[in-house]
């Protein structure tokens, strides 16, 4: 069974290979499966992006396909940046400068203010049209400055205070465990095995 992932984020394709190696599913990103269109993600929740995504690539192909939408939410920043996470700042801004902007957005707010979690919805489409969704997330603070080598985007600055780190400072295999998209690929991975 192949799966094609409506993702051209090689990081996050890492991830999800990871998740789910233990399916005999054949996971490729939209380069690998020859798809070069750019699909509009117009959306207002999480959910309806991934659903937007994984829809179009159904269409597209007439094979399954995953999608996911996921981001950032701060309580402090009204829950922001939310779905524009990935667009924060701007599209080609380094997740680096995007961190330091959230921190410096933070500077002072004492630690029980600082709540925060990734949210994760991933969708999968069906030839014939049928859909399905799930959402998981994964809580923790912001931190104080960047830490840690591995995940990427804002995993240096979302500090899990029940692990004394950051999520960048997990190894992939801990944090898929614990993970806002681990468990959302884990649990839709009902609808297709």
């Amino acid at each position: 069974m192949r799966i094609i992932f409506a993702t051209s984020n090689e990081d996050k394709l890492v991830e999800i290979r990871e998740i789910l190696k233990d399916t005999d599913a054949e996971v490729v990103s939209l380069r690998e499966a020859g798809i070069t269109a750019d699909i509009v993600e117009d959306g207002t929740t999480f959910r309806e992006n991934a659903v937007i995504k994984a829809r179009a690539v159904c269409e597209m192909t007439g094979e399954i396909a995953l999608a996911d939408d996921s981001g950032l939410e701060v309580d402090y920043l009204g829950k922001e940046p939310g779905i524009y996470s990935a667009r924060y700042m701007g599209r080609d801004t380094s997740y680096h400068v995007k961190n330091g902007r959230i921190l410096e957005l933070l500077d002072g707010v004492p630690e029980e203010k600082r709540t925060a979690r990734f949210v994760c919805a991933v969708a999968a489409a069906f030839p014939g049209g049928r859909v399905e969704t799930v959402q998981e997330t994964m809580e923790g603070i912001i931190g104080w400055e960047e830490q840690g080598e591995n995940g990427f985007g804002y995993d240096p600055i979302f500090y899990l205070p029940e692990y004394g780190c950051t999520s960048a400072q997990l190894s992939m295999e801990e944090k898929n465990k614990i993970s806002h998209r681990g468990k959302a690929l884990r649990e839709i991975r009902k609808y297709f095995l």
